[in-house]
């Protein structure tokens, strides 16, 4: 048990966090995901992404069996692997984002997603309660004014076009839905990871297919008709990433905003929903089926958008058959903050992290 104290207690000193519990729930969870071997060599990890030989030199170890190693830890998810300037690398990640979404095949077991279930609250409570936030909401393209000029962070063509390499895999917050008894009605094979470099995910792509710029739009698309929510980190400058679909009643990060009350999970976009008066029909399509965050209100047959619940995704403008509903920008000053690079984001969260964990042991119980 000791080594998994060790592999906990270097995971919460991530910027993201690893809480520990009363119960301990989140040790059975890395006995879960680690066996003694491996988590003793996540422990060597370090989160600055580094070849296999440079691991191999740093442990004293010969490079071929660490590589193997390595490659092992990653096709488990218990590390991450990808390919920058065309050398593979490995580094150690967080538990969310990382950990938990590598979690796939038949590694996603039903007593794995009860544990982390149970854990849910408290890991949300930290990893979505520091500024900055973990991921940005990228509105629907369709909803945006062709008069604005919009900015990469919101535009979700413009990051793909920018990328060279996708990939699509199944949804693992729907996956662990299903696995608890509660299904999701939405698609599941669709959660894209990206990167800015040619022929990423040849050397290591344990699940999931290698799809084209073309057949990752066409995804995004069927995404955005089907209600999704797209979200990506909330970096301006990354060598690649993720494009999640989110849904209110299956994907953490949504959750963590509305069930576990963690306000830096998801920034919200540059924009906001805003609805016209004299064109709306009070159908109801937009608050009833569309919106994830309930921010459309009914007031006396009177519908209004409720600013500060909008996460400006825009997926219920797309729907409305009156037209009533468009995306408007949102002032400068109720804009949520994006970091210009990881590290960055790291510094500002652990400063944060630090600053807001003193303040609430200060107060007197």
């Amino acid at each position: 048990m000791d080594v998994y104290k060790r592999l906990a207690k270097k995971l919460d000193e991530l910027p993201q966090g690893f809480p520990s519990t009363d119960t301990g729930v989140e040790l059975r969870i890395l006995q879960i995901i680690f066996s003694p071997e491996d988590a003793e060599m996540a422990l060597q990890m370090t989160p600055a992404p580094e070849t296999a030989e440079q691991v191999a030199a740093r442990l004293s170890k010969p490079v071929e069996e660490t590589r193997a190693m390595l490659d092992q830890m990653a096709e488990k998810g218990q590390i991450g692997s990808l390919s920058i300037g065309g050398q593979q690398v490995y580094r150690l990640i967080p538990f969310v984002i990382g950990i938990f979404e590598f979690q796939r095949k038949e590694r996603l077991t039903k007593e794995l997603a009860e544990l982390i279930e149970e854990y849910g609250p408290h890991l949300m409570k930290v990893t979505g309660g520091h500024a900055p936030h973990i991921a940005r909401v990228i509105p629907v393209n369709a909803a945006i004014p062709t008069d604005l000029q919009v900015l990469q962070q919101d535009d979700i063509r413009q990051i793909i076009n920018n990328a060279k390499s996708f990939r699509v895999q199944d949804c693992i917050c729907r996956k662990e839905k299903n696995l608890l008894g509660d299904p999701c009605k939405h698609s599941i094979h669709n959660c894209i990871q990206y990167s800015m470099e040619e022929n990423a995910f040849d050397y290591f792509n344990p699940e999931g297919e290698i799809i084209t710029r073309e057949e990752a739009l066409q995804i995004l698309e069927k995404n955005s008709q089907e209600g999704l929510v797209h979200t990506t980190y909330n970096i301006m400058n990354v060598p690649g990433g993720f494009l999640c679909s989110c849904c209110s009643c299956s994907c953490a990060m949504i959750r963590a905003l509305k069930e576990f009350k963690a306000p830096y999970m998801i920034a919200k976009s540059n924009y906001m929903a805003h609805i016209d008066e004299d064109a709306c029909i009070a159908c109801g399509i937009c608050r009833d089926e569309r919106c994830p965050m309930d921010a459309i209100a009914n007031e006396d047959g009177e519908f209004r958008v409720l600013k500060e619940r909008c996460i400006g995704c825009g997926v219920c403008i797309i729907t409305c058959p009156s037209k009533a509903l468009s995306l408007i920008e949102r002032p400068v000053h109720e804009r949520d903050p994006i970091a210009t690079d990881v590290t960055e984001w790291g510094k500002m969260r652990m400063e944060n992290r630090m600053h807001d964990e003193q303040k609430t042991q200060s107060v007197p119980k």
